[in-house]
């Protein structure tokens, strides 16, 4: 059986990661786990410089991984190489949540057809707070991130999922828990 895809996006800052991480320590708490799989990206960015759990590699190593066929999605951005194995999403069983890409999603839909897409966004004052907090850029970068992600078209179709990261942690995730559990039928929330 082939696993089914949640496809996360959403320019930095919005708080993807931290999502993605609070989701996982969530089901590692209920009594009955979903089948749910945290897909587990290969970066050239080093792992001091990043709050999620990735195969740290540099660009010469990705190139002979991407050479070798290594990659079932890949892409670049902001000056990094981006990869998942195929081992992390073809065959398995239940669900796959992968940390995407906006600029990557079309290649995505069109590898992994069905995909449910989950895009996550934040208003520019809290995203500018978040990127500011977590010193890997200049001030000017931040902005230039910010514009970059003001200009960008968001590939989302009819169906796709759209969760806006702004309150606290604990409340968005929820809501995130609510809409996953609806679209994918996994068990996310605690029952009452």
């Amino acid at each position: 059986m082939s696993a089914s895809l949640i496809y996360v996006m959403g320019p930095s800052g919005v708080g993807k990661d931290s999502l993605l991480n609070w989701l996982r320590a969530h089901v590692r708490s209920l009594q009955n786990p979903p089948v749910l799989h945290f897909a587990r990206r290969t970066v050239t960015r080093s792992l001091d410089k990043s709050n999620e759990d990735h195969e740290s590699v540099d660009f010469d190593a990705f190139g002979r991984l991407q050479q070798a066929g290594a990659f079932a999605l890949q892409w670049q951005a902001h000056g990094l190489h981006y990869g998942v194995r195929h081992a992390e999403i073809t065959g398995r069983s239940g669900w796959v949540i992968v940390n995407g890409s906006r600029a990557y999603a079309a290649q995505a839909r069109a590898l992994f057809p069905g995909m449910t897409v989950l895009h996550v966004s934040a208003p520019e004052a809290v995203v500018r707070v978040r990127l500011t907090a977590r010193q890997r850029e200049t001030p000017a970068e931040v902005e230039a991130r910010i514009q970059r992600s003001q200009s960008a078209d968001v590939a989302l179709a009819p169906g796709d999922l759209h969760i806006v990261n702004a309150g606290s942690l604990e409340a968005t995730a929820s809501v995130l828990c609510d809409i996953l559990q609806l679209r994918t039928g996994l068990r996310l929330v605690h029952p009452t």
